[in-house]
Order: C-alpha cells, then structure tokens, then sequence
C-alpha cells in the first residue's frame, strides 16, 4: 500500500469531516469509517432504490498507521469469518451455529481495535448470506470460498482509531446517480446468487463448521484457504 492513498466513502450525504466513535458497531469490523479505494463501488455503496447518494474523497497518508490486512496469505477466510460473526448480527439457528460462532472468535479472532486501519472484503448482501449458511452449517467451507469469489467482490478500508482519522484530508466528492448505481449493485448481486446456487447443486465433500468444531482444525491446517482472493 502506498504511503499516500486516495479513498472513497460512499453515503446518503457528504462529509467532510469523518467523526471517530460515530457509526454502527453491528459493521463488518465494528465501529470505525468505511471506505474503498474504488470510486464506483463507493457510488454503488451510497444509493438505495429510492435515493441518490454521494461519493466522498479522501486523501489518507497511512505513514505510521498500523494495518491490519486480512487478504494476504497470513490469515484464512475462517479469521474473515470470526471478525465478521464477532461483530455482524448473524441468524444463529442452530445449536451448532452458536457453538461455531464461539469456536471461530477463540480460535480464529483478531483484536481488531488493535489496528489504525484494516482492509479487508464486504459481506455485502449476498456474501453475509453465504456466510450465515456456513455458520449454520448448510454450506462447506470449499462452497463458502467459492461463493465468496462470485461477482465483482468489494474490498473496503476501515479507519478505526482516533490516530488514524487525525490523517484523513476531505477532497471533494461525487454524486451518485440511484437509476445507474443501484442498477449495478442489484446486477452483481444478482449474478452472485445464480453462481451460488450452481455451486450448491454440485457434491461437496469438504469441511463443514461441525466437522472443523469436532476435528479442532486450527489456523495452519492446509485445508482452509488462505485469503478469500485465492
């Protein structure tokens, strides 16, 4: 990544003044400011079906910062998976969901309030969905990482301390159009959930939560896929 790296915010309206401690913290990786480094997925981001949205732009100078990224290959799509349940409202429907959800933050959590930045992929509609059916044990982990490389995947920038937001300058901004952006966004979405659904009509044999819960299956086990861009 480079020192100096431009980034986008997609929302309802502009900000030019990012406010550390405000959000949701039911997001992917709790409270903090959600951005990418792609302007159309901002726009994407930032339209609903009945409203037009903003892109705003940002220059984040990440000298010093200490970043968390969860797509290279020294962490696995179960440590995306635990940082999402830790903080995601997921359906848990099963005895073994809740059992998951505890076995995935003990053996597969970060501390994710120990970074001033993490990068990492959204669990944008389709993709929570696909990751509910894995905690619930109805998909494996092969048919999980299938499914999680489907479509045009989103990978977002969260800027999570008060030290890092000291760093963000507010550049401008975009308007994003609800008739263009909310066409494609529905399109990716769409086109993931044909994919999926090919993918559960083919046999799998590999892992699903119970059997990685019964097996105690760590993080190095060579049956778990490293990153989800693998």
């Amino acid at each position: 990544m480079d020192k100096l790296i431009t980034i986008y915010h997609g929302s309802k309206q502009i900000v030019e003044v990012p406010t550390f401690g405000a959000g949701r913290k039911n997001n992917d990786f709790g409270l903090g400011f959600y951005c990418t480094e792609s302007l159309e997925l901002a726009k994407e981001w930032a339209v609903s079906s009945l409203q037009n949205g903003f892109a705003n732009r940002y220059t984040l100078d990440t000298e010093y910062l200490n970043i968390l990224n969860l797509n290279t290959p020294e962490y696995t799509i179960l440590n995306w998976m635990a940082v999402l349940v830790e903080h995601r409202l997921f359906s848990i429907k099963t005895p073994v969901a809740r059992r998951a959800k505890q076995y995935l933050i003990e053996h597969f959590g970060i501390n994710v309030n120990a970074y001033d930045l993490i990068t990492g992929y959204r669990a944008d509609d389709s993709y929570f969905d696909y990751a509910e059916a894995f905690l619930n044990n109805a998909i494996t982990l092969e048919q999980l990482s299938m499914a999680m490389q489907l479509g045009r995947f989103g990978e977002q920038i969260v800027i999570k301390s008060k030290f890092a937001f000291s760093k963000i300058r507010f550049e401008g901004f975009e308007a994003a159009e609800k008739d263009r952006y909310y066409v494609l966004r529905k399109a990716r979405d769409n086109e993931a959930n044909k994919a999926y659904l090919d993918i559960l009509d083919e046999d799998s044999d590999g892992l699903y939560i119970q059997d990685i819960i019964r097996g105690s299956v760590s993080n190095d086990d060579p049956r778990i896929p490293r990153n989800l861009s693998e």
